[in-house]
């Protein structure tokens, strides 16, 4: 039995990730983090569950015990959770967007250190990974390349988790050939974008947009757009979390990008 303590256990996320865990055989939520409903038990505040709701991770390493933390927080909250985890030896599935390369970079070799796996997908959708693959096979074909990326305007952080994650995976294959260089821009180089991983990502935020995420390929005369675009609903992140719940304890370090565990060829460390 797989035990599991989720962070943001009363957001947005969590409910079909909750009814998962209950269903399956493997797994018990036996903890949860949340400062809205700290000191509820996990049956009262989200239906689901055993133990009960603690103000921090570190309230809940102290009163519960269990295998595996899932963040689904925030980018103001993700890191303080997830290096306290993993410091107490708790393998960490990281569903959260805020973190950067050099972050990760921190994160694996505290992982190594502590004997722990982390699993860090900027989102845990089939679908989603299959825009990662598909870009990664056209980036290493074609020359030219930017991403834009859209969410609501009450979405804080830039890029979304799942644009930077995209954006970095492109850039450990190659980088993108550029337009006219910044310096030598007519006007504000910021409008060009800010570079991640090499590659140009462009954040859109206004009122009715869902998160998306477009990678974008052009050469002379043609383009080629792959988009993901998620729905009203967290459902689509369920199984892909499970798997990761269920595979983190493999091996020791940072695996990212839910294809690490879906192809074969695409399992990197670090």
């Amino acid at each position: 039995m797989i035990r599991v303590c989720f962070a943001g256990v009363t957001g947005w996320t969590a409910p079909p990730i909750l009814a998962a865990v209950d269903r399956a055989d493997d797994l018990a939520l036996t903890a949860g983090v949340s400062r809205s409903a700290a000191g509820r038990t996990l049956a009262d505040a989200v239906g689901h569950g055993d133990g009960r709701v603690h103000a921090s991770v570190a309230d809940a390493l102290r009163d519960a015990e269990f295998d595996v933390l899932v963040d689904y927080t925030s980018a103001a909250a993700v890191r303080g959770n997830v290096w306290t985890a993993v410091e107490a030896g708790v393998h960490a599935v990281v569903g959260s967007s805020g973190l950067t390369a050099a972050d990760y970079a921190e994160l694996d070799g505290l992982a190594r250190e502590r004997g722990v796996g982390v699993i860090a997908a900027g989102n845990f959708s089939v679908m989603a990974a299959l825009l990662q693959r598909a870009a990664s096979l056209a980036a290493a074909k074609l020359d030219h390349w930017e991403i834009i990326d859209y969410a609501s305007d009450t979405k804080p952080d830039v890029p979304s988790g799942t644009a930077r994650e995209l954006a970095e995976s492109l850039g450990e294959i190659r980088r993108p050939e550029g337009g006219v260089p910044l310096d030598e821009l007519h006007g504000p180089a910021e409008a060009r974008g800010a570079e991640v991983g090499g590659t140009r990502v462009h954040s859109v935020r206004l009122p009715g947009f869902s998160v998306s995420t477009e990678a974008v390929f052009a050469g002379k005369g043609e383009r080629l757009v792959m988009r993901h675009a998620a729905g009203d609903s967290a459902e689509p992140y369920a199984a892909g979390t499970l798997l990761a719940v269920r595979r983190v304890r493999e091996s020791p370090g940072v695996r990212r990008g839910l294809g690490a565990l879906l192809f074969d060829d695409a399992g990197k460390e670090g």
